[in-house]
């Protein structure tokens, strides 16, 4: 695999706790604008532009992409963002609550990406990507990170160890409590050494950011389009993301909420249920029901707790997608049984990331709605299914803690900034 360092724009230390901001995909537009609004100096402004615009104003108007190229010149000119001189690779460790992961953050290779090195597990929305790669060119840079995995390397670890034991070029904790410590790596035989080792990884996997990949790989596409007899190694051949080790990260449940039961009262649903092949193996009963192992699903409907056990098939067993807790509850009972054919597009399912916990999915549901509790899927299912290329539903994956954007900005073509 191919991860360059590279020449970063990023926040001067003093400015790197109050700029560094969560990624846009986490908010809707009201909840985007209210960050903003108690944030004002925060990357978030320039990461979601129309939250600088009324309420009604289209989100993906001209203006807006001119909007955030305003903003973030702004903070290149007034030093809120510096320009790193040097060729170098960063160290980004995340740390909550006892948990701990350590990435690299590098430039990797859009051909990694267009031959299958990199693989991915999810599809993208057109909308989305065109969003975004809108909004690289209007900065002509690329600022949120492609969160990466690969399969462990210890040799790997041990460098980084090393290259941890200097100074921090940023450490704080942010709003969410999870501790942001940064090392700079510039030295040519530490960068030499990674540049290595990372060669020698056959493999990483999109772990989130999957339309921030496609935006970038568009481009790049485009470009090579306008400038055929261009270096391999133009900036846009390359995009921003950070690798982790597998083993250290951390997936939380993406539990499901459905509005209606579908006409069915709660006897009935359970009926259907348990002809599709979920036993009741607990409820009613006002206990949460977090499930504790695969293929196990909590059911809050009318007031009450019920936990199902289904048993897959042989064939689903041996398809890495279909022997998904995701691809099941959806397969044989959110469509079969609630009517929910297009989890992506239908209007009556939502969705709960992890972090909000099971006790968020009795106010989801209300009084009518029914709500389902997921085991998470883990790192190795993730990978099986890219490894076999098949794509697995989506919102299948809630990884916790998300990456911070804006403490690492790589240009793609000059910029006058402060050093």
């Amino acid at each position: 695999m191919h991860a360059l360092p590279f020449k970063c724009l990023r926040p001067a230390p003093d400015k790197a706790a109050s700029f560094a901001a969560p990624p846009y995909d986490v908010f809707d537009r009201a909840q985007a604008k209210a960050y903003v609004k108690d944030h004002p100096d925060s990357f978030l402004a320039i990461d979601c532009p129309d939250t600088a615009f009324p309420d009604g104003h289209d989100m993906y108007a001209d203006d807006v992409y001119t909007k955030a190229r305003e903003l973030y010149l702004d903070c290149v000119q007034n030093g809120t963002l510096i320009a790193d001189n040097a060729t170098c690779y960063y160290i980004y460790q995340l740390i909550r609550n006892g948990h701990q992961q350590t990435g690299i953050v590098a430039a990797c290779a859009v051909d990694d990406y267009l031959d299958g090195t990199i693989k991915r597990h999810e599809s993208t929305r057109p909308e989305k990507e065109q969003d975004r790669i809108r909004h690289i060119e209007a900065l002509d840079a690329q600022t949120g990170p492609v969160f990466l995995a690969y399969r462990d390397e210890p040799v790997l670890d041990v460098i980084l160890k090393g290259a941890m034991s200097g100074q921090p070029l940023y450490d704080f904790t942010d709003d969410e409590g999870v501790r942001q410590i940064v090392w700079r790596v510039a030295r040519k035989d530490a960068t030499d050494a990674i540049e290595a080792m990372l060669e020698r990884v056959p493999n990483a996997y999109i772990a989130d950011g999957h339309h921030r990949a496609a935006s970038a790989i568009k481009v790049s596409q485009h470009k090579r389009e306008q400038h055929p007899d261009a270096s391999p190694n133009a900036p846009y051949n390359y995009f921003l993301a950070v690798l982790f080790p597998s083993n250290q990260l951390n997936i939380l449940p993406y539990d499901r909420v459905v509005k209606d039961t579908n006409g069915l009262s709660t006897k009935e649903f359970l009926s259907k249920a348990n002809a599709a092949g979920f036993a009741t193996v607990s409820g009613p009963s006002s206990e949460l029901a977090s499930p504790a192992q695969r293929h196990d699903f909590g059911v809050y409907v009318s007031g009450s707790w019920y936990t199902l056990r289904y048993q897959p098939t042989e064939a689903e067993e041996h398809d890495p997608v279909k022997r998904l807790d995701c691809s099941i509850l959806q397969d044989r009972l959110l469509g079969p049984i609630l009517g929910i054919r297009n989890a992506r597009e239908d209007p009556r399912i939502s969705f709960v990331g992890g972090i909000e916990g099971t006790k968020a999915l009795v106010s989801a549901a209300g009084e009518n709605g029914i709500a389902f509790s997921m085991f998470p899927t883990s790192m190795d299912e993730v990978m099986a299914a890219a490894d076999a290329g098949k794509l697995m539903p989506p919102k299948s994956t809630w990884f916790e803690p998300k990456l911070r954007s804006g403490l690492f900005i790589r240009p793609l073509g000059a910029v006058s900034a402060k050093h």
